[in-house]
């Protein structure tokens, strides 16, 4: 139990949580939407500060994020909780825990320890994912702080649910926002992640690019019949286009049954590749294909002399065509952070 660092008193011992945008208003004694923030006595605390439900050395492509310090490896850590409850999640044994007894058994990790293992690993920095670290606040902030004097990157792999304020004390200590847009409507987010309102996590991922100057990436995992329609496909291309910048790299991926989706198919490849070219029609420069081993949307290619700038198998990168963020044949930018 650590105290809580964002939240307001309300009357009659009952709080309000400022950590992300359910803003819950918590009666004493109880739990907010995420489980992890708690009202005892009339203050708002932290459940689930340093407790690890899962912890491992990671290339950074597997975020994924392939214009971020590419070929690297990242110190990842995850724990308990999450704001949203997708009825697909890959990783709900790791992240959603049905009792107290997840985060009882879990290890304690302190922020120290954190740093100094993603250190000792050789890694180049420290990825908060496997769960929603915006449910994670006082842990992450004193990581990403501890990181930054260490000189290692930092990254959040997230739903993009934090709040203004949440975004904005993490901030000067955050490189990379790795956001997932499930959708582009309310009715998407209803159904796969039970959020009432979408529009907040595409204002926060502009914030995250437009104030503090972090690395933004964009995920969206395609599932037929959910979010496979041209409207919502178009939709996200655009917004990434007008909002975060034609060069801003968008990852669609391949559903897989799983959880309380298995009676969903897994995404036809035809799909993915239909979404791929509504992003190319609206001017994406780098899109992705991600879930299908082997397919062609995988390199880097200059998009203006076609010049192949990082080649990927898998999860590995080899850098071939790169002088720093530029492309090493024509100079062209292609908004690398190396």
């Amino acid at each position: 139990m650590h105290p809580a660092l964002l939240w307001e008193t309300l009357p009659d011992k009952r709080v309000k949580c400022h950590t992300c945008q359910w803003y819950c208003e918590i009666n004493e004694g109880k739990l907010g939407v995420c489980r992890m923030y708690q009202n005892r006595g009339g203050e708002l605390f932290n459940l689930n500060y340093a407790r690890v439900s899962s912890l491992a050395i990671d290339p950074i492509e597997k975020k994924p994020l392939y214009h971020f310090h590419p070929g690297t490896d990242v110190f990842s850590l995850g724990s308990w909780g999450c704001n949203l409850h997708c009825q697909g999640c890959q990783n709900w044994e790791i992240a959603c825990p049905e009792t107290d007894e997840g985060l009882k058994n879990s290890r304690e990790v302190l922020p120290e320890q954190a740093v100094a293992t993603a250190q000792n690993s050789g890694s180049a920095g420290i990825a908060w994912t496997y769960n929603e670290p915006s449910v994670w606040l006082e842990y992450t902030l004193e990581c990403a702080k501890l990181a930054k004097e260490k000189g290692l990157y930092t990254v959040y792999v997230t739903n993009g649910y934090a709040s203004h304020e949440h975004l904005d004390t993490i901030g000067p200590y955050l490189d990379a926002w790795r956001v997932d847009v499930k959708g582009f409507n309310d009715e998407t987010y209803k159904k796969i992640g039970k959020v009432p309102h979408f529009e907040g996590i595409l204002s926060t991922a502009e914030r995250a690019k437009l104030k503090w100057g972090m690395h933004v990436e964009v995920v969206t995992n395609v599932t037929p019949g959910v979010n496979d329609d041209d409207a919502q496909i178009k939709g996200i291309a655009e917004w990434i286009a007008r909002k975060l910048g034609k060069d801003t790299p968008w990852h669609i991926t391949r559903f897989h049954p799983h959880r309380l989706m298995r009676d969903y198919p897994a995404t036809p490849i035809d799909t993915l590749e239909h979404a791929y070219e509504h992003a190319k029609a609206a001017g994406l420069n780098f899109v992705y294909l991600g879930n299908v081993p082997g397919n062609e949307h995988s390199d880097t290619i200059c998009p203006y002399c076609g010049n192949r700038a990082v080649i990927r198998t898998g999860f590995s990168s080899r850098v071939i065509g790169l002088n720093g963020s530029k492309c090493a044949n024509c100079g062209t930018d292609l908004n690398f952070r190396v």
